[in-house]
């Protein structure tokens, strides 16, 4: 292993970091995508219900603006403990690129503030407004929602398309903060990251309420509740494909060794398969289905095109194939399965204005609401595993920008255990406010709608 530098983190503290950032994103971008999402579809269900009079919807946007406040609530606990990560985990990254990434760090700190300060006032609200001038104090709540995921993406893509700045002698310089901001990678990364969150919404709301049809539910509450989310999601999935597309030809220019360990392609090349499946074993693809030629006209539309492998990248600034790889390939099957079971309801509801009445349907939109959310899991490893091993691609290292400090799998160790108490704290209140009689507002009406 050599000696290692004065002050440098040991392997095992720099992976505890790695571990702990990596649980504390994945369990908080969940919770962020229903940020996104749910106050959008929850304002569009009580807008239909105003303009239409039925009742149905009302009673949805009611249940979901309850479920969206605990999921704000606690969503709010876990970005704060990923605030304090960057500071105490990456300091390097921090003390040498803050002023770089500060705006968009306070644009969503902004953002997070009015999308607090409103959602106060809608949940409140609910039946001391009039119904057009309470759904129109949910409006702010939907736009700081998505405000506040471009913000933070915008961040992220600056770490894998650094700009706005100079170095001068290994020192900042000359920051450009609007620059940095609007990198090249800001517009792709930030859109699908946003219809990533309305499809981690969409199915997974829609999941709930098919799990109640299929326990005997079929009243029109839980029809509605079924469809709206779910529709939107389907919509949603087809551009979510193509903005991906965008991103591998993105790739393949401006983060040739992420494509590479994307398609586990060693040797640069034209006429390069695409490979479906696999594993990447002593430097080669194998036991992958190759679709010849397919990867160079993906990224440049003809077989002549020429993909940059891993033999022009060295040893050490290679990124850990597998992973990358693996994730990437269950990303893509789950976008596609997704489509075809959103084209499944397009094509019976265009003959028949119905829901599909086998069983099966209902099964597999249960299975869609995880699904999305290993597909959005598994998008964030091959965006941050695929950039390893840097930091800030080809600026800093992450190994550089870790805390020296030792013992930090302690610090793995509670927020393991805070997750945990999370996790099970939100699924128990969910759970209550699942089997909850819910009480409409200037109506009088109480009845069981538990999904």
């Amino acid at each position: 292993m050599g000696v290692l530098a004065a002050g440098a983190a040991t392997p095992a503290d720099l992976m505890a970091a790695r571990t702990q950032m990596g649980i504390s994103l994945g369990w908080h971008i969940i919770l962020a995508c229903f940020g996104v999402g749910m106050p959008a579809l929850t304002v569009f269900a009580q807008w239909r219900g105003i303009r239409t009079g039925d009742k149905a919807y009302e009673r949805i946007a009611h249940r979901w603006a309850k479920a969206m406040g605990v999921l704000f609530a606690v969503g709010a606990v876990s970005g704060t403990i990923l605030s304090f990560e960057m500071g105490l985990l990456w300091p390097g990254l921090m003390a040498t690129y803050g002023q770089v990434l500060g705006l968009p760090f306070a644009l969503e700190g902004f953002a997070f503030f009015i999308e607090a300060i409103f959602l106060g006032i809608y949940l409140y609200a609910w039946d001391r407004l009039p119904p057009r001038l309470h759904l129109l104090t949910g409006l702010p709540v939907c736009v700081a929602g998505v405000a506040s995921a471009f913000f933070v993406v915008s961040a992220n893509a600056w770490m894998n398309q650094p700009r706005g700045f100079d170095l001068d002698n290994g020192r900042v310089t000359g920051v450009r903060p609007w620059a940095a901001m609007f990198n090249p990678a800001t517009p792709w990364q930030t859109i699908h990251m946003i219809l990533a969150a309305f499809m981690v919404t969409g199915f997974g709301i829609a999941a709930v309420y098919a799990a109640g049809m299929l326990r005997g539910r079929r009243d029109r509450y839980h029809r509605i509740g079924l469809l709206l989310p779910f529709t939107v999601a389907a919509v949603v999935t087809p551009f979510q494909i193509f903005v991906g597309d965008v991103l591998a030809r993105f790739l393949a220019d401006r983060q040739p060794p992420k494509l590479a360990a994307i398609e586990g392609l060693n040797e640069t090349g034209s006429h390069v398969p695409l490979s479906v499946g696999g594993l990447y074993l002593d430097g080669e693809m194998r036991y992958a289905i190759r679709i010849p030629n397919a990867l160079s006209i993906l990224v440049g539309y003809r077989p002549s095109t020429v993909v940059q492998g891993l033999d022009k990248v060295p040893v050490a600034d290679r990124p850990p194939v597998n992973p990358v790889h693996l994730s990437f390939q269950l990303m893509v099957a789950i976008g596609f399965a997704l489509l075809l079971l959103g084209i499944w309801l397009a094509i019976v509801w265009w003959r028949r204005r119905d829901l599909p009445r086998t069983r099966w349907f209902l099964w597999l939109t249960v299975l869609s609401g995880p699904a999305a959310v290993l597909a959005l899991e598994t998008g964030w490893i091959t965006t941050e595993v695929g950039r390893q091993p840097w930091v800030v691609w080809q600026h800093q290292r992450t190994a550089d920008a870790v805390n020296p400090a030792p013992g930090l799998w302690v610090g793995l160790i509670v927020v393991l255990a805070v997750y945990v108490v999370l996790t099970v704290t939100t699924v128990y209140v969910l759970n209550r406010l699942r089997s909850r009689r819910v009480t409409a507002p200037q109506e009088g009406w109480a009845e069981e709608y538990a999904p």
